[in-house]
């Protein structure tokens, strides 16, 4: 099991952007890259990824652009992490040690359970620094 890429926060991040935008409203990339601060180039790689996994969805042309293809609701953070990460929730077996591998076998669930919230849940945690922020001054 590795850890989480910067393609994968980078993607969560663009998908925050798009989280916050009405229904009817697109971002386009350079939007999104410079709300979120990430490459341009990176994050059009990443976006296609994420469209063709059915995630997002682009209309192109001087009006297009990008919007989450379906609800805040119905994207998990685990989507996102399966789209992007080719291992970070496979099975790690070592034939010769049953104890570690019920050990990556505890992790690799723990792992799973945290991620599989909704994108929705990014606004309590915007709300959460938003308090903290309000909190400091």
């Amino acid at each position: 099991m590795i850890g989480i890429s910067n393609k994968t926060i980078y993607a969560i991040s663009a998908l925050q952007q798009l989280a916050d935008i009405a229904e009817d409203e697109l971002l386009k990339i350079k939007e999104i890259a410079d709300k979120a601060s990430i490459p341009r180039n990176f994050l059009e790689q990443i976006l296609l990824s994420l469209k063709k996994q059915g995630l997002l969805t682009s209309i192109k042309g001087a009006n297009g652009g990008y919007k989450l293809a379906k609800s805040i609701n119905d994207i998990t953070l685990k989507d996102v992490v399966e789209v992007l990460e080719s291992d970070i929730l496979t099975d790690i077996h070592n034939p010769n040690n049953q104890s570690l591998n019920l050990f990556w076998s505890d992790v690799k669930d723990k792992v799973s359970i945290q991620l599989d919230i909704p994108l929705s849940e990014l606004q309590n945690y915007q709300i959460k620094a938003n308090k903290a922020l309000n909190y400091s001054i």
